[in-house]
């Protein structure tokens, strides 16, 4: 049975060598400030897209937080895509001043389709060079009022796509959404941020990012869509030479599933997504990453390649180990038990560095008690470790989009009283 120990040993040195990159992120992160960016004249002109499906709880407040942010806001117009909404989503939307079209479409369904159906109708309306600018978010997000201005100092320096500080606006429902909120605090602050600094290319996570209009009418609209549209417009353009920055004094409020259910479906979708982009776009990343030393194209290949196959890969040998051994040696179970014991706690122990490191560095950015925030750092390994059984069901089964319904209504000023900065250290 000295096999299983040596394919243990392969996979821990493959891991290792695949990912300890991302370890030399976090501590890179922790010991060196984040970009500072100087102020602008604030002349650039922005369109802000938005894909709403039955979101008539929560747009609302999206809208009056945009129309309460500090940059002019004659420079900044919104406009909702109604996307197969069957309640007041689009009224709603128009009462708080954004220009509103409906779509009902049963075949092509997905936020990509949507959005590239609203940039269609925003240059029809205006032309391809009346926005510098295009800012996509989600109906569920809230901006600090200093959003569009923090994002305009990084996108009048030469950003021609960014991200921004994603924070949650539900984090003490319970260890779901806490999972969620810490995986994107940690994504921001020790993914993006060191990307950012060290130069490398950052990747669009979801909602709350900008795009120059170049971009756009280089690619004719929007023409990703797949089932994660977001990485796979990361993925693409940084194969197209585009380094994708970030503004961590730009926040955006985004609310994560409480639900195991929902949760389930959303990142079983997320999974198969990841599985498309890489059947799609792996081969064309190591090509890049091998022939033009491209280490921006290594990193989203490390991104979207699945991991998680790695580590079910290695449950998979030490179950079939575990197995071999009750039928033809009984004398191994113990040794093989006890491997995947320290398979799994190691795994635990990981994550658990990880969630303790962001909550320590966030702290001040994640608004529930004290106690919750603790709790969370010990079920942030749970959460995740969830995603093995999700993946492998990814592997199998046909996903399609389906919408994630969104319940916290609140605004900015029931969030939080206090201007909110992510700690720069």
């Amino acid at each position: 049975m000295n096999w299983i120990i040596i394919v243990n040993t392969c996979i821990s040195i493959l891991f290792t060598l695949c990912y300890a990159y991302q370890f030399f992120y976090l501590i890179y992160a922790i010991f060196v400030s984040p970009k500072k960016y100087a102020p602008t004249e604030q002349t650039n002109r922005y369109a802000v897209m938005i894909s709403a499906r039955n979101e008539e709880k929560v747009i609302g407040h999206l809208l009056q937080s945009i129309k309460a942010c500090d940059y002019p806001s004659e420079l900044v117009d919104i406009y909702v895509i109604a996307d197969n909404c069957t309640d007041a989503t689009a009224q709603i939307a128009a009462d708080n001043g954004a220009t509103v079209y409906q779509r009902f479409n049963q075949k092509l369904i997905g936020k990509g389709y949507a959005l590239n159906e609203l940039y269609s109708h925003i240059t029809d309306l205006h032309g391809m060079e009346y926005y510098d600018g295009f800012f996509v978010f989600d109906a569920d997000n809230l901006l600090d009022k200093h959003y569009i201005t923090e994002m305009d100092k990084c996108f009048s320096a030469g950003n021609r796509i960014l991200t921004s500080y994603r924070n949650s606006k539900n984090y003490g429902d319970n260890w779901i959404s806490a999972g969620y909120a810490l995986w994107f605090l940690r994504e921001a602050k020790f993914l993006n941020n060191p990307r950012s600094l060290l130069g490398t290319s950052c990747a669009i996570s979801g909602t709350g990012f900008l795009i120059h209009r170049d971009i756009l009418n280089q690619q004719k609209g929007w023409k990703h869509f797949l089932l994660t549209e977001d990485i796979e417009f990361s993925v693409d353009n940084v194969l197209q030479g585009e380094k994708i920055g970030y503004c961590h004094t730009a926040i955006l409020y985004d609310e994560q599933p409480s639900s195991f259910k929902v949760a389930w479906r959303q990142r079983l979708r997320w999974s198969k997504g990841f599985l498309q982009v890489m059947r799609n776009y792996g081969l064309s990343l190591s090509k890049q990453s091998v022939r033009f030393k491209s280490f921006s194209a290594f990193d989203m290949l490390m991104t979207i390649a699945p991991a998680f196959l790695i580590t079910i890969f290695c449950l998979i040998a030490n179950l079939s180990a575990l197995v071999y051994a009750f039928i033809c040696d009984t004398a191994f179970v113990g040794t093989i038990v006890n491997s995947l014991v320290y398979t799994v706690l190691s795994a635990y122990l990981l994550l658990l560095v990880v969630g303790v490191a962001t909550g320590i560095s966030e702290w001040k950015q994640i608004h529930c008690s004290t106690c919750r925030k603790i709790l969370s750092f010990f079920t942030f390994p749970l959460f995740m470790m969830t995603y093995i059984p999700i993946s492998i069901q990814a592997l199998f089964v046909k996903v399609e989009w389906k919408p994630i319904e969104h319940n916290v209504a609140i605004s900015m000023d029931e969030l939080t009283h206090e201007k909110v900065t992510p700690t720069a250290k």
